[in-house]
This record gives C-alpha cells, sequence and structure tokens, in this order.
C-alpha cells in the first residue's frame, strides 16, 4: 500500500498545483469553479489510466461505470472539493484521492493547495489537542443535529467549507470532532476517512457503524471524524439528540 499511498499524494499534490495555476488565470464564481473541476478531472483520470489502468475509478466529475462494484480496488477521487469556496477564493479547498479496497477506505491522500500542504494516509501525524473543544461543520448547510450535540459536548462550532479542510483541520488539531448528517458521497470523504483512520482518528457513520465504500450508491448519508478519546462521548450525544 505503500506505493498507492506516494501515488495518491503525488496525484493529490499535481492537481492542486493545476488549480492555484487556474485560479491565477482570473476569473471567480461558478464559471472558475467548473474550470478547475474539469481541468483537475482530467489531469487526475488520465494520470490514473496510466498508473493503474487495472483499478476502477469513481470520481465526482466523470460518468460512473458501474463495472467498479465488482472490482477489489477503486480509487474513488474528488478533484477540488469545495467548489464554492474555490471560486470565491478562499482556503478552504482540497483534492482526494481515496482507494477503496474491498469496500475500506484504505489509502489516501488529501491536499489543501491553498495552505501549501498535502496530508497521506501513510505519514499521516495527529496533531497535538487544542484546550477547548471544537467542532468543525459545514459553512454553508450545516444539519441541524450538530446545534444540540455541541451544546451537549460544550463544542464551538466552526463553519468550514471542503469536507477534506474539515477533516484536516481535526487531523492537525485545528478542530477535535466533525459532524455531518444529511448526505456526502463516497467521493467527498474516502480519501480524508483513509488519512484520518491512519493518524488514529474515530471515523464511523454517526450511529457508530462503518463506512464502506464502492457500493453501487455513492451516497453517504453522515460521516463523524473526531479523536478517539472522544468517540463515545460524541456518538451518545448524537444519539441523544436524535
Amino acid at each position: 500500500m505503500s506505493d498507492d499511498a506516494a501515488l495518491a499524494r503525488a496525484l493529490a499534490e499535481a492537481a492542486g498545483a493545476l488549480l492555484l495555476e487556474v485560479r491565477a488565470r482570473g476569473g471567480d464564481g461558478r464559471l472558475l469553479g467548473d474550470a478547475g473541476d474539469r481541468e483537475a478531472n482530467a489531469l487526475l483520470m488520465a494520470r490514473l489510466a496510466a498508473e493503474r489502468p487495472e483499478d476502477g475509478v469513481l470520481s465526482e466529475e466523470s460518468a460512473d461505470d458501474l463495472v467498479r462494484c465488482a472490482m477489489r480496488r477503486v480509487w474513488i477521487i474528488d478533484p477540488l472539493d469545495g467548489t464554492r469556496e474555490y471560486g470565491e477564493g478562499r482556503e478552504d479547498w482540497a483534492v482526494h484521492v481515496g482507494l477503496s479496497v474491498d469496500g475500506v477506505a484504505a489509502v489516501g491522500a488529501v491536499a489543501l493547495p491553498a495552505l501549501g500542504r498535502c496530508h497521506d494516509s501513510a505519514s499521516a501525524a495527529l496533531g497535538p489537542r487544542g484546550e477547548a473543544l471544537r467542532m468543525v461543520v459545514s459553512r454553508s448547510r450545516a444539519p441541524a443535529l450538530v446545534g444540540p450535540v455541541a451544546e451537549a459536548l460544550g463544542a464551538e462550532l466552526v463553519p468550514m467549507g471542503s469536507a477534506g479542510a474539515k477533516a484536516m483541520a481535526v487531523l492537525e488539531g485545528r478542530a477535535e470532532i466533525y459532524l455531518h448528517d444529511g448526505g456526502q458521497h463516497q467521493w467527498d470523504n474516502c480519501a480524508p476517512v483513509a488519512v484520518a483512520r491512519a493518524a488514529g482518528l474515530h471515523c464511523s457513520r454517526i450511529d457508530g457503524s462503518p463506512l464502506v465504500y464502492n457500493g453501487a450508491q455513492t451516497l453517504v448519508p453522515d460521516l463523524l471524524i473526531c479523536r478517539a478519546e472522544l468517540a463515545a462521548d460524541v456518538l451518545a450525544a448524537i444519539a441523544r439528540a436524535r
């Protein structure tokens, strides 16, 4: 898997560099986001076809070929996670390159190009925990569940864009909990979960059940990533709030 992690990192960094180039050309908003999605996806799809031709691929920006469901190894990618933030000139967007093996997020890399950082599952390291309890949540569609859970835990809510940016905030020690309810897709969290799990973070559905990848249905209804020592308390607070 070390070669896969190295490839995931190289691809995420290459797509991130391209996205910075696209943004430097000028423009903003939806047209800029569309250009970034398109060009980063073309780069990733071409590189995976050349370097892992026997593996399946599921990308947010390409037509889904359900032949992948019969394959053990499937790359699950989001060429630009946080398209809105990217188009607005913000920093909280990411590139996700993940590899599902037998339905598990086994390998991944998450690039944060605007911050000049990239994390991968071979070298992921957990940052120090802060004194306050902070929960990162969607800045555009924070679910109703997060309010009562944060109140029960005494956590501060921190709105942020990309799912990858939020997961890496927990990894880096800039937050302790990432809670999402209301639906994502496999490409939104496969790579972040692979990196977070490798660093020792708790990753699950919000009922504590495992996250499963490469299913025919791409929807992932909910997600919890948090420091392992907080998992029992967070899951209990979620259960009470539901």
